[in-house]
């Protein structure tokens, strides 16, 4: 049985390019959850007023990798210690933040986070959000695999593509064979 996970990251284009990448996981759509605004424009999420953050649905296999893989996927491809900003990108939008889908979920990022903090990984306190998933809005068509139709684009090269090639580099024994 599929199962999904929902993070968001910094940018969902960010996102959606690493997880589309690993072995077990069968699809990531970028889109939004956690405001109140129902089926919110990228222009109405941009201006940081709806309250939901750019995330990315990940539905994977538990059978080819577990969700505990994908957390540290997760917690190793962002910078969780600040609050609302990722990189250049910056507004709530761009929080870190783990929507859990069932209780299982919850006890394994609350007990990975409780992990983080007690190693100290970071000079900063971890800042990432664990909220119960309720609802996903996919995103427009155009910001669906971005990276991969638009590799040339500044954005792309000069951020997403430095990003992929350390996830790459770390991660692996987890990529897609092609």
């Amino acid at each position: 049985m599929k199962k999904q996970a929902t993070f968001g990251a910094g940018c969902f284009w960010c996102v959606e390019a690493i997880f589309q990448r690993i072995e077990g996981v069968e699809r990531v759509v970028s889109g939004y959850s956690g405001g109140s605004v129902e089926n919110p424009s990228y222009q109405q999420v941009c201006t940081g007023e709806t309250g939901h953050a750019e995330v990315c649905q990940i539905t994977f296999d538990p059978v080819r990798i577990s969700y505990e893989r994908l957390l540290e996927v997760f917690w190793k491809t962002h910078d969780p210690t600040v609050r609302n900003r990722q990189g250049n990108d910056v507004g709530p939008q761009y929080r870190s933040v783990v929507f859990y889908h069932d209780d299982e979920q919850k006890r394994l990022v609350e007990e990975y986070k409780s992990k983080l903090d007690a190693a100290q990984i970071w000079n900063r306190p971890i800042q990432t959000q664990i909220v119960r998933f309720e609802k996903f809005w996919p995103a427009e068509n155009y910001h669906r695999d971005y990276y991969n139709k638009n590799p040339n684009q500044d954005y792309c090269r000069l951020v997403i593509a430095p990003k992929v090639e350390k996830f790459q580099a770390v991660f692996g024994d987890r990529l897609k064979k092609e």
